[in-house]
Order: structure tokens, then C-alpha cells, then sequence
């Protein structure tokens, strides 16, 4: 399988890379405008196929697979080039920083007959999918940020949209109500509360990017029970007795972090031929969108 990288940025170098340079099977390419970067990552990773260019390596040769790393305002264009190259597409989240442009990309995808998948990680990070088996009649997540407000768009898009997705994905049932509070100051946001409820369950989602430090942490509550991570590093459950366990010293953070388990099954879905799960892609993104009007509505 020819598989190309598109963006050799920090997320790409710390969490893709490894995982896909490791991989059998594959015959994997990169793709960046900057060239020593380019050089030294090539050599690092014993990769020969090296391009100045995504338009470069697409005249190169034909990919089965894309993954996307660029800046969020780059990622329509280098989709909608991938797709129409032939190419099944995992980008990283965001799709688009808009749920009218993600739209456009999913749509595209379904006409062209080709896989789309984002990078929600969080999906596949074992602590996280564990917690599926769970009772879940309450979930909370927090996701703070010292010292960071921002436009809503930004932070919605390129941040808080990992809290939006996983919630919905956690959700034991279907989600029918939702309730958005912000914080906006001086045109940036600086707090964020999303709430998503059903029928015996409800979940929090919250961020403050005002915040002391820089933190992540999911609680579930069912069951007479409670389960909690930390920064996708330490786990903890309450059931009587309070017991804490943190990850193994030599578990490599692309495994605990979900990385590992995501590119594995994108490219088991481009050899498989799987459908693009056009409605939950955008379903999240339209919860962003829900959430940036509202806080543009309440600028301060």
C-alpha cells in the first residue's frame, strides 16, 4: 500500500510518524515544502520517497492512503486533492474550521467513493474505549488550558473539538438535548461549558483556557461506580475502595494516546473499502459550529 504523508509539523513528527514509519505493508512517502526538514526526517526514519510538495509527490505516483497534516486553513484544499486523486484521507481534526466546508469535504468523499477519516484520537486511546463497557449515567470531562484564550473558532476547532467528539462517542444513547454556555472577553474565549443529555444519561464537557496548567480528565459515573483518567496517563476507580494505576513506564505514548490503534484501523478500512461515517463526522462539527455562533453572538 503507498501511503503518503502531507505536513511534517509537530503532531506528525511526535505521533504519526513513528507509528507509520514502523508499520510493514506499507510504502510510505513524505511531503512538506520544507526541505530540511524534509532531509532530516527522511534519514532518520530510513524513508527514500521524499517530495517538496503534496502536488509533487501525487506526480510521482498513484497513493491508496493520505494522511494530513497541515495547518487546519489548508486542510480543505489538500482533501479535496487527495480525494480527487483517488487517495482515502485521515486528516487531523479539524475536517474544516467550518461545518459548512467540512460538509462540502464529506459530501465529496461520498461522490468520489473514498474513505474520509479524522484524527479523533481519543477514540482509540485505551483508557478511553475501555470506559464503552462501563454503565455511563454521567460523564464529565475537563480539558483546561493555562493561559490561552482565544477566538472561538480556534478554540473550538482546533481544540475543544476533542471534547465535543468524545463525549458523543462515550454517550451510552442517543443525544437529545444540548445546552452551550461561554465565556468571551474582549472577543476571545476564555470558557467553555457543553452539555449533551438523553434519556438516563448526561454528560459535561468544560474547558477554561484561563486555567493554572494544562490538564485533561474524564469522569463516568454508573453503576455504583466511578472511573477517572488523567492526561491519558493515570486511571483511577471507585467502587467502595479507591484505587489508582498509572501507565506502564515503557508504554509508548502513540499506544496510550490511541495513535497506534487509529492509523491501524484507517488502514484497515482503505484495504477493506469502508464508507465514510459521513453523518458522525458531522455531527461533531456541527456541535462546533453550534457552540462558536453562540459565542460570537455573546461577544463581549
Amino acid at each position: 500500500m503507498r501511503v503518503v504523508m502531507a505536513g511534517l509539523g509537530d503532531i506528525a513528527r511526535k505521533a504519526y510518524l513513528p507509528v507509520l514509519a514502523a508499520m510493514p505493508g506499507i510504502e510510505l512517502h513524505l511531503a512538506t515544502r520544507n526541505r530540511d526538514v524534509l532531509a532530516a526526517l527522511g534519514a532518520t526514519y530510513r524513508i527514500a520517497h521524499r517530495h517538496d510538495s503534496l502536488d509533487a509527490a501525487l506526480a510521482s505516483t498513484r497513493f491508496d492512503a493520505a494522511f494530513v497534516h497541515s495547518a487546519t486553513p489548508a486542510h480543505p484544499a489538500m482533501v479535496e486533492t487527495l480525494l480527487a486523486h483517488g487517495a482515502a484521507v485521515l486528516v487531523d481534526k479539524p475536517l474544516a474550521d467550518t461545518f459548512d466546508a467540512a460538509a462540502r469535504l464529506v459530501d465529496l468523499a461520498h461522490r468520489q467513493g473514498r474513505l474520509l477519516a479524522i484524527g479523533f484520537n481519543c477514540r482509540f486511546a485505551p483508557d478511553y474505549a475501555a470506559l464503552r463497557s462501563e454503565p455511563r449515567a454521567f460523564m464529565l470531562m475537563q480539558k483546561h488550558r493555562h493561559a490561552q484564550p482565544d477566538t472561538p473558532r480556534r478554540v473550538m476547532f482546533d481544540d475543544f473539538i476533542h471534547v465535543v467528539d468524545t463525549l458523543r462517542f462515550l454517550a451510552p444513547g442517543p443525544i437529545e438535548r444540548t445546552q452551550i454556555e461561554t465565556i468571551v472577553r474582549d472577543g476571545l474565549l476564555s470558557g467553555v461549558t457543553l452539555t449533551l443529555a438523553g434519556d438516563g444519561h448526561h454528560a459535561i464537557g468544560t474547558m477554561q483556557r484561563d486555567s493554572g496548567l494544562d490538564e485533561e480528565r474524564l469522569d463516568i459515573i454508573g453503576g455504583d461506580r466511578r472511573r477517572s483518567v488523567l492526561n491519558l496517563s493515570e486511571t483511577g476507580d471507585q467502587n467502595g475502595t479507591d484505587t489508582h494505576a498509572r501507565r506502564g513506564d515503557w508504554t509508548p505514548v502513540t499506544r496510550q494516546r490511541g495513535f497506534e490503534a487509529m492509523c491501524t484501523n484507517f488502514l484497515a478500512g482503505v484495504r477493506e473499502a469502508r464508507p465514510t461515517a459521513a453523518e458522525d463526522i458531522l455531527a461533531t462539527h456541527r456541535l462546533c459550529e453550534d457552540i462558536v455562533r453562540h459565542a460570537e453572538a455573546g461577544k463581549q
